[in-house]
């Protein structure tokens, strides 16, 4: 009787509330439908309260399963993380394997990270991908995404996939899907994959029930491989050898680098590694941080006390799945300065380049690849050294791609993009936070063995390169209004090309969506070439006559659209660096302000 009564109340409530029709559907089929009772009383609160906000975001559309999975807050709901997106995403998933690899021994690997049901939803996939008579191979505990991509080659799986929202807040959590080369889903498969998870019109399609005889858990020799491949990183021994007392502080945030990036380390012979205490134990929650992302300054605080408190060399950090690291280095004032993620590719990739060439390592077969949106300085770096510098699309799944298609024909040193993500060879095909972080400690073992500190080497590769500086402004907007606003918006980038930014004439627009090219000079529109990581994509980039360069992209994963920002100028000495520095922060803050992005 009492669940009589408040179905009806909640039709009363629904048909008084001005809902879409899908919006009304998708309530009306979560509350009538075969869900569990959990799930169904929660919805009821929500009614209850009139929560029509919360409801209209949970439920005007499907939580979309994209070319690479999908990411979203956690709650009741068709455009929420939970038991029932999880598992018609992974009904798909196996669905499309089957299908597509039909009369073989299909396997699959599956890591997790420490967010709140992260081990919940990685049994959940679990039980779905052995119902759908595949095998499954099981982390028995949180491990870092890097790990997941070795994972599925070492094991010669067909497929993968890892639990986790990466470095967004702790409402959020994620699932990234894998093909057999170890990187995130591409075509066809990553479209074929998406149209077997929509064609999912029931939860009574999926196979919850698991067949434990599929489920095996892997063990301390996966580990073992997987940090082998990070020893054979290593470029110089000998100097970490000389230098083995480095002082580093490192902070996992509450995430899976506590598994690794110590061992890594300690394996290298670095025996001076201060770990963030208050940041050691994996929690989803992440008590100690606001966003749990070495992208912003407040989530490396405790790291930064500590470096101060020990007078440290290096500060690292990981994000939750340890794919990202954020670094920072001592000024000469004695500061300590966060590096974004231009400056550490750049260094990463110059200190490669550098030794590489030094040992006659370069035989002119090498390549480096990063994104579009990555800085310039890298394609500056490689030319010096007669490498070739492949530019792809957002997403390492692209610089996978190059890699994949390049393999046996040139080899792969390194790449990397502007939001925090390095790989040093070709072992993994994703971005690799335990990997860089063994790296960057070399290098900054390197410099200091030359002399110098890390900021040093970053000024040397400046005055040897040109001191580049790029921006970026992220700008959130949630839910269905947030996503009209951010079509709008590139919609007006589109039709709105401005005379002058900052004092410089716009000379050509890069269109990744049209995939052409527009000379405002001279009004010539040229196509631009696909394939090695470049399809159509939502992309536009301005170029100004003065070198400059502005990108705009709305994010695959959250609800934001990014700007960014590219200026540089020369460098002359290392005292100049502070005023250089602030004479491109002010240009790209003209060029901001020029674009309305204040």
């Amino acid at each position: 009787m009492q669940i009589h009564f408040h179905q009806n109340l909640s039709r009363i409530f629904l048909m008084s509330t001005t809902f879409d029709a899908t919006t009304q559907k998708n309530i009306d089929q979560w509350l009538s439908g075969p869900y569990d009772d959990t799930t169904k009383s929660t919805l009821q609160s929500l009614i209850d309260r009139k929560e029509i906000t919360t409801l209209t975001d949970s439920f005007y559309k499907s939580l979309e399963f994209g070319t690479g999975g999908m990411r979203g807050e956690m709650g009741v709901g068709s455009n929420r993380m939970n038991r029932y997106t999880v598992g018609a995403a992974t009904q798909g998933f196996a669905n499309y394997l089957n299908k597509c690899l039909p009369n073989q021994k299909i396997k699959v690997a599956i890591a997790h990270d420490s967010r709140n049901n992260s081990p919940e939803f990685t049994q959940i996939c679990a039980d779905i991908f052995s119902a759908n008579n595949i095998e499954v191979f099981l982390f028995p505990a949180l491990r870092p995404t890097p790990q997941l991509s070795f994972t599925v080659r070492e094991l010669g799986c067909q497929a993968g996939l890892v639990i986790t929202a990466s470095h967004n807040p702790k409402e959020y959590n994620g699932y990234k899907a894998y093909w057999s080369d170890g990187s995130q889903v591409v075509a066809p498969h990553d479209k074929n994959i998406v149209a077997e998870v929509n064609a999912i019109q029931s939860i009574n399609e999926i196979k919850f029930e698991g067949n434990s005889s599929l489920i095996h858990f892997l063990d301390e020799k996966i580990d073992e491989a997987y940090l082998n491949t990070i020893l054979t990183n290593c470029r110089q021994p000998e100097v970490i050898k000389r230098q083995k007392d480095l002082k580093i502080v490192f902070s996992p945030i509450h995430g899976t680098g506590i598994t690794l990036v110590p061992k890594a380390l300690s394996l290298l012979g670095f025996e001076q590694v201060s770990i963030v205490e208050e940041q050691a134990i994996p929690d989803g929650n992440f008590p100690t941080v606001i966003y749990p992302n070495p992208e912003e300054k407040e989530a490396m605080t405790l790291a930064l006390n500590k470096a101060k408190e020990i007078d440290a060399d290096l500060v690292i950090a990981t994000d939750p799945d340890a794919d990202r690291v954020g670094a920072a280095v001592k000024s000469p004032s004695g500061e300590w300065q966060l590096l974004n993620g231009n400056q550490m590719a750049s260094l990463i990739l110059y200190y490669l380049l550098k030794v590489d060439q030094s040992a006659g390592r370069l035989t002119g077969k090498e390549f480096v690849a990063k994104t579009i949106v990555t800085t310039d300085l890298i394609d500056k770096m490689c030319a010096n050294y007669g490498v070739t510098c492949y530019n792809t699309l957002t997403g390492f799944k692209y610089i996978a791609q190059v890699i994949r298609e390049l393999e046996g024909k040139e080899k792969f040193i390194g790449g990397g993009e502007e939001s925090y993500g390095y790989l040093i060879g070709d072992a993994v095909r994703d971005k690799d936070a335990v990997a860089s972080c063994a790296m960057i400690a070399e290098l900054t073992a390197y410099a200091k063995d030359q002399g110098l500190s890390l900021f040093d080497f970053l000024a040397e590769m400046y005055m040897e390169n040109n001191f580049y500086y790029e921006g970026l402004i992220s700008l959130t907007k949630k839910g269905k209004a947030g996503a009209d606003e951010i079509k709008q918006m590139m919609e007006n980038l589109r039709s709105n090309v401005p005379a002058t930014v900052a004092g410089s004439k716009p000379v050509q627009v890069l269109d990744y969506e049209g995939l052409k090219s527009t000379n405002l000079i001279t009004g010539e529109i040229t196509a631009i070439p696909t394939g090695l990581g470049i399809e159509a994509s939502n992309v536009i980039q301005l170029i100004l006559a003065d070198g400059s360069k502005v990108s705009a992209r709305p994010s695959g994963t959250e609800p934001k659209i990014k700007f960014y920002v590219s200026v540089n100028s020369e460098l002359k000495s290392a005292t100049d660096f502070d005023h250089t520095f602030q004479e491109l922060k002010n240009k790209v803050a003209r060029i901001q302000e020029d674009l309305g992005l204040n």
